[in-house]
């Protein structure tokens, strides 16, 4: 079962709208497919209310709504109202479990506090409304009142519940304690489907879950990109791998489109995903090492079984310091591009060079180091920006006026937009499509200012495009403005030109 859309969305500075809940939604059921989702929580907002009525509309046209469940509280009607005026079937009711909580929080005694859960049963029975139960705090339940644990599930077994979500909600167990809570219950209960909900507070979220799983579990919740209060939830995608390959089992999730999902999610929550995060960061399937590229250029000796194609992705060889001439002829193999030994000494020793000055380097980029080194033009600045003003003033639209030359030509232009740099791009746009040339898609912005750098510090713009496929540019200047413009610019000469292996041997020769 997955909660990004509910759990993740307790994430600090998240919150998704209406179609964003949405697209979410139909990502995880109908491409990725989870089993279940949870989408909300009732009596939150009007914007949240809509954005489930929304997600149920949908979901009632698919044949959906069983799989759809929204967080309740144990408050009478009130909870089950808002969830069947959304549209909703299912609620997940929010009942106490550790006496702690209980006595504390409710200031009820477990009996009354049971009492409270059967009459909202009742209300839900009547109304058609299906209940799965949450015992919020059941990891502290379980370290201190287990007593009160087994009370709980004993006296509402046999009523009208669907589930029992036993969430670590503070994220304190370690995989030992998961491994014996979860058994202690499926063996007590072994009549009553059980769900095990972990929270990642000290990184143990996903190693809990392998235990929960080992324990006898069979349902389990993830968010995608671990999203979620604190420090998140079990990640779907960690989920998903250690599922198929530590614990050989099933799911009837379809692995490769976890990657779509963590970028759709990436996108909306505005949350980035860490590089190094495993199966979903940008640099996991990327080998630093010229020796790993090496291994893998001689029967893949450095590979494992999370081969990247399983998840939509590919495998990259990074451009660094620790390359070496593997790294370095794998990415001119895939640009099409061959050269000598001594010609890829001179380019592989140029990219240390570049890496000891902490400069980004892209395997787009490689076409102009080549070109820079062998100290030819195979790679000409077709397109030049000749002139550009852009404007903020307080009140008004940002505008920009751009001089390009393209092919020795001037194309002038300019543009109003939401901001000065979307003004300058507007303006390309308006001269590409006088040419009736194809512009890219901007799919990613990413600004990086070293940490503790001053006013004056540079500044570097790496932008991804997409066309028929993605790459990145970088821009270096202490203005942000002019480092986008002039990553914006290598993109230009980057679809301009077609780097010509046979022109770069034509050229060799007559040196």
């Amino acid at each position: 079962m997955d909660t990004t859309l509910r759990d993740g969305e307790q994430t600090s500075g998240v919150s998704f709208s209406e179609g964003e809940k949405l697209s979410v939604a139909k990502v995880l059921l109908e491409d990725v497919r989870v089993d279940r989702i949870e989408i909300a929580s009732a009596r939150v907002s009007e914007g949240e209310f809509k954005g489930t009525q929304k997600v149920m509309q949908w979901a009632a046209q698919k044949g959906h709504l069983d799989k759809i469940e929204v967080l309740g509280f144990v408050d009478g009607k009130i909870s089950l109202e808002w969830i069947a005026k959304a549209g909703g079937k299912v609620i997940n009711l929010l009942c106490k479990g550790s006496y702690k909580h209980v006595t504390e929080q409710l200031r009820k005694t477990p009996e009354q506090h049971v009492a409270d859960i059967k009459q909202v049963l009742y209300y839900a029975d009547e109304m058609g409304i299906k209940v799965n139960i949450y015992l919020e705090d059941w990891s502290n339940g379980m370290r201190s009142s287990k007593d009160y644990v087994h009370f709980m599930i004993a006296s509402l077994k046999d009523e009208k519940v669907e589930r029992f979500m036993l969430p670590d909600t503070l994220g304190i167990l370690d995989p030992d304690e998961t491994y014996d809570f979860c058994l202690e219950m499926i063996e007590n209960f072994p009549d009553v489907e059980f769900d095990f909900h972990a929270h990642n507070d000290y990184d143990l979220a996903i190693a809990n879950v392998f235990h929960a799983l080992k324990a006898g579990m069979r349902c389990v919740h993830t968010t995608v990109n671990g999203l979620g209060e604190r420090a998140g939830n079990a990640p779907l995608s960690s989920v998903i791998a250690t599922i198929k390959d530590h614990l050989k089992m099933k799911t009837g999730v379809n692995e490769a489109q976890l990657n779509k999902v963590s970028r759709l999610v990436e996108s909306f929550s505005g949350i980035r995903i860490p590089t190094n995060k495993p199966l979903i960061g940008e640099y996991v399937f990327t080998q630093c090492s010229g020796i790993h590229a090496d291994g893998d250029s001689k029967n893949n000796l450095y590979f494992n079984d999370l081969l990247p194609e399983r998840f939509g992705r590919t495998r990259q060889y990074a451009l660094g310091k620790t390359s070496g001439k593997a790294n370095i002829k794998k990415n001119l193999k895939d640009l099409g591009i061959e050269l000598d030994k001594e010609s890829l000494k001179k380019v592989t020793d140029k990219v240390i060079e570049l890496a000891d000055q902490k400069e980004t380097i892209t395997s787009d980029e490689l076409p102009y180091i080549v070109a820079d080194v062998l100290e030819n033009e195979l790679f000409e600045q077709r397109v030049k920006v000749v002139n550009y003003s852009i404007s903020y003033t307080m009140g008004l639209r940002p505008m920009a006026n751009v001089s390009l030359e393209i092919d020795g030509k001037i194309y002038e232009e300019y543009s109003d937009g939401d901001g000065q740099y979307d003004a300058f791009v507007k303006a390309l746009h308006k001269i590409y499509k006088r040419l009736d040339k194809i512009f890219p898609k901007l799919v990613d912005y990413v600004v990086t200012i070293p940490p503790g750098g001053n006013t004056n510090a540079l500044v570097e713009t790496v932008i991804t495009w997409r066309n028929d496929h993605e790459f990145k540019t970088k821009g270096l200047h202490p203005d942000q403005n002019a480092a986008a413009i002039l990553a914006t610019t290598r993109m230009l000469n980057v679809i301009e030109n077609e780097f010509n292996p046979t022109r770069l041997e034509e050229l060799k020769n007559e040196k």
